[in-house]
């Protein structure tokens, strides 16, 4: 199908020559196009430009199209791309949100059993059909609210076999969900109880039984470790990210949320795409990835709901580095995949510029789920996954207004929803 919208108000991210991700000053800006149309066919954008040169476009084109949409008064984004989620979970967390507002920390609630371990029992007894539905629901959700692509990862299995599970729904979301999802394996995201003693044997599980397991079946894009205080060491994590290596797998890092612990340094080690939370992040750090293919990721619905730091998300521009960012839609710590609210938490505590937060949630996390080529802006030859505004005045105006949808329409791989 041909899909025209035309009378565009305002035409986001738009570009000619299009790129891996920007960086430093160059977050800053975002080139668009007033009063624009956008040509679809099939699932790909074929063509862009001003208004006034549309009949030229179409008569040298030759083109014909079967929906027209008038988008008088309304911008049209790339959809946002969600690079870290954990968005299959069997249950909500909320009892233990009660237990965060009556002043447990994190780490206390994880110590007694709750967090991570909480959701692994509970996955254990799921049904698979069950699990997929209610992500399924999620799904739908998100793409409400703009995103077209999404990472999810695994880790509430903890056990071979629920792993499988998680990573066997993701699968099946990925053939039956018009987003573009992307599979993490995360089997190294808390350490079991009954290994609690004896840490070092269920990351020999992970390597010896799990990795395999899930490459044989080809369930995982990328692998990654929740490398932190209280998880998995520098050295556990060198040794998963060693395994999953020799079976394909490239690192995405859990890193530097509760501590600097070294997980920023590991990832870029092991060339991860992303090194994600980084509320903890010297200059030792921003050195590192300044000087790698790591994207630095962060994950502001975790620090605004758990209260703890926020990334320093100003200064790693300032030194420039690119910067993504990402829901961390979980039943724990970020129990929202509203990107819309993501986009204004980024201006409103990481200071960054509007233009700044879009790219951080369009062409720069694109590139931290390594969909760079397909994804992340408006240009010729990119996947057609796009969203129009309902009648806004600005682009600022998207982050500024946190409490409502802006979003009217979207559009995944051409067609229209």
């Amino acid at each position: 199908m041909t899909v025209l919208i035309k009378n565009i108000k305002e035409l986001v991210q738009v570009e000619i020559q299009p790129r891996q991700y920007v960086a430093g000053r160059e977050m800053a800006k975002l080139e668009t196009i007033c009063d624009a149309f956008l040509l679809i066919e099939g699932e790909i954008i074929s063509s862009f430009g001003r208004m006034k040169d549309l009949g030229h476009e179409l008569e040298s084109s030759g083109s014909r199209w079967h929906k027209v949409i008038d988008a008088s008064g309304r911008m049209v984004f790339p959809c946002w791309c969600d690079p870290h989620t954990h968005l299959v979970f069997p249950a909500s967390r909320e009892m233990e949100y009660i237990d965060k507002i009556r002043g447990l920390s994190y780490e206390e609630i994880a110590r007694r059993g709750g967090g991570i371990l909480n959701s692994a029992r509970n996955m254990h007894v799921v049904p698979e059909k069950k699990l997929y539905r209610s992500a399924l629901v999620r799904l739908e959700e998100i793409m409400s609210y703009g995103t077209g692509a999404v990472e999810i990862k695994s880790g509430y299995g903890l056990t071979t076999e629920d792993e499988l599970k998680m990573l066997r729904v993701i699968r099946r979301l990925k053939e039956t969900s018009p987003l573009t999802i992307i599979a993490t394996f995360l089997g190294a995201h808390a350490i079991p109880q009954e290994y609690k003693t004896n840490p070092a044997a269920y990351v020999d599980l992970i390597i010896n039984e799990m990795i395999p397991l899930v490459a044989a079946e080809e369930l995982a894009d990328y692998i990654d470790v929740f490398c932190d205080r209280w998880f998995f060491s520098v050295e556990d994590t060198d040794r998963i990210l060693n395994a999953g290596m020799k079976y394909g797998l490239r690192p995405k890092i859990h890193a530097n949320e509760l501590g600097s612990t070294g997980g920023v340094q590991v990832g870029v080690k092991y060339n991860a795409l992303s090194v994600d939370h980084l509320e903890y992040l010297g200059k030792e750090e921003i050195s590192v990835l300044k000087n790698s293919e790591t994207m630095p990721t962060v994950l502001p619905g975790a620090s605004f709901f758990l209260g703890l730091p926020y990334a320093p998300v100003r200064k790693m521009i300032d030194a420039g580095l690119p910067v993504a960012m990402g829901s961390d839609f979980n039943p724990g710590s970020s129990p929202s995949g509203n990107m819309q609210l993501i986009l204004s938490l980024g201006c409103i505590k990481y200071k960054m510029l509007p233009e700044e937060a879009v790219n951080s949630v369009t062409i720069n996390s694109a590139y931290a789920m390594g969909l760079q080529e397909e994804l992340g802006s408006i240009a010729v030859g990119k996947k057609a996954n796009i969203f129009i505004t309902k009648e806004i005045p600005s682009i600022q105006y998207m982050p500024y207004a946190f409490g409502s949808n802006k979003v009217e329409k979207v559009i995944l791989k051409g067609k229209v929803y």
